[in-house]
């Protein structure tokens, strides 16, 4: 049992610390709560670290075959840089109209929010590098081992932190609008300053061949 409590903490811990950075999926969720309510952030959140949790499981025991995916994880990334482009404009036209209840064009939809979630995080293949990278570290270092009830309390962890870590935009995005007046008209230009640098950033690395999808194929051959 000690064990299984140990792998779950990792899990956790690594999830958490990952999440804190500022992302696509913790900055959506960030504004759903914002200019929606913190329940539709919230079925948001599980959403996106249900599909999390699988591209982890796949990491764990399907290797071989997400390396023979790899066109199919370079179309993902480029879906996902459009995403992120479309989120910064919607984010600056949403700043434009002086307005703070007016929202990302990305984000006013009908779609649930759960499902949102999984979208949004399916065609960001990112964790999967990322996540083969620590499990990799965790075998070495003989703390994870290859057994069933391991992997399910590693996945848990990683699900409760991936929620701990959104949780703390998301309410620490409902308690900075709460108190400071205008604010979601500025988070807005924020937001938008924030998408468009992620992308910068993801565009620069897929070209000079950087990206996680490239650096995980590297270090399977």
């Amino acid at each position: 049992m000690p064990k299984l409590i140990k792998v779950f903490f990792w899990g956790l811990m690594i999830s958490f610390l990952g999440s804190l950075p500022l992302g696509t999926l913790n900055v959506a969720a960030m504004q759903i709560g914002i200019q929606e309510s913190i329940v539709e952030a919230m079925w948001f959140s599980f959403g996106s670290l249900l599909v999390e949790m699988v591209y982890v499981r796949l990491s764990l025991v399907g290797i071989d075959w997400v390396r023979k995916q790899a066109k199919l994880m370079k179309i993902m990334e480029w879906i996902t840089l459009v995403i992120i482009v479309a989120l910064a404009i919607g984010s600056f036209l949403a700043a434009s109209q002086g307005n703070g209840q007016t929202k990302n064009v990305l984000l006013n939809n009908h779609l649930h929010r759960f499902f949102l979630g999984m979208f949004m995080c399916a065609i960001n293949p990112v964790q999967i590098p990322f996540w083969f990278g620590w499990s990799t570290v965790l075998f070495t270092k003989k703390i994870l081992e290859p057994k069933r009830g391991q992997y399910n309390s590693y996945i848990i962890g990683i699900g409760l932190g991936t929620l701990m870590g959104n949780c703390v935009f998301i309410f620490g995005g409902k308690w900075m609008v709460q108190r400071i007046a205008n604010s979601q008209q500025y988070l807005n230009w924020i937001i938008g300053g924030i998408f468009t640098l992620t992308a910068l950033v993801q565009l620069i690395k897929m070209l000079r061949h950087k990206d996680g999808v490239s650096k995980f194929n590297e270090g399977l051959h």
